[in-house]
């Protein structure tokens, strides 16, 4: 698959701080890929760095054959949103079209069709300033691919919508990685990031933590857990095989499992003496491998990386 950015051994300090450190990563044609961190981790210093905002202390950063990122070719919605208040939609797109060079008819087409699939459909002529926070959200989401990018980057995009909303960025986001455009996704919202990324990029305290393909990651790092609902000494289930851990909040019951487990084998293993209402066994999700490294916790085996 085409490497569409390229950013190798980056490095940024603040006054005496280093704030990223050596961190490298790829992003590839028509995949989704997250950079996730919890705050101050270096997320944000790492895609100002990408987009020109800032320049790095160290590293490179290539836009395929580029010597100088192509701001053209790149689509940019940060965290901090910041339309001009008093221009009316179609105004705004336009202008931000016209900065990326981009033919204003077809970005006037582009614009239209995104408001009516964005639920805008006659808000054309409507100042930003009036729009509810979700719909300012939304234009400027059309801001940010209005001039077809190849690179989209996304600083949480989900932020404060509805979940119908959500449903819609979710979708136009597939739709646009399945027409090529590589993109770059950074959120907090763990469980729309499991369920969209192709690949995976984290970062803590400016130090890559794990990199690579989402199954390859879960596989690694999200051991099994069982959740048994029913009244058990937690003494007993301390004790069963594999097990590394137990929470335990009224009559429901977690068991952290070691890495290697075979889960159908452990299953069988069980006690006839426990007692079960309701068990489920899964992996831990990608918001609990998340919290156990923002949090120091140490809860998961090894560290290091996944190679994509």
């Amino acid at each position: 698959m085409e490497t569409v950015l390229s950013v190798q051994n980056l490095g940024k300090s603040f006054k005496d701080k280093e704030i990223i450190k050596h961190i490298s990563f790829e992003v590839r044609k028509g995949e989704i890929m997250a950079i996730l961190g919890p705050n101050g981790a270096g997320k944000s210093t790492t895609i100002r760095n990408i987009m020109g905002i800032m320049y790095p202390d160290a590293g490179t950063i290539a836009f395929q054959n580029h010597k100088e990122i192509p701001r053209h070719k790149i689509g940019y919605l940060p965290e901090e949103r910041g339309l001009y208040k008093n221009v009316k939609v179609m105004d705004i797109l336009l202008y931000l079209a016209e900065l990326k060079d981009y033919p204003l008819k077809k970005a006037k087409e582009r614009a239209l069709t995104y408001l009516k699939k964005f639920d805008l459909e006659g808000k054309e002529n409507v100042s930003v300033e009036e729009l509810s926070k979700g719909m300012g959200q939304k234009v400027q989401f059309i801001a940010s691919i209005i001039h077809e990018p190849e690179l989209l980057i996304l600083d949480e995009p989900f932020s404060g919508l509805d979940p119908v909303s959500q449903e819609l960025f979710k979708q136009e986001i597939r739709n646009l990685a399945q027409k090529g455009t590589a993109i770059l996704l950074s959120s907090h919202q763990m469980n729309l990031v499991e369920e969209m990324a192709d690949r995976l990029f984290l970062i803590h305290r400016g130090q890559k933590i794990i990199y690579g393909n989402m199954d390859d990651v879960k596989t690694q790092y999200a051991n099994f857990k069982c959740t048994i609902r029913g009244k058990n000494d937690r003494a007993v289930l301390e004790h069963l095989p594999d097990v590394q851990r137990v929470e335990q909040e009224n009559d429901t019951s977690i068991l952290y499992l070691s890495k290697d487990v075979q889960a159908a084998s452990w299953l069988k293993s069980l006690p006839d003496s426990l007692t079960v209402q309701e068990l489920s066994i899964d992996r831990i999700s990608l918001h609990e491998i998340f919290i156990d490294i923002a949090t120091d916790k140490n809860l998961l085996q090894e560290e290091g990386v996944v190679h994509a």
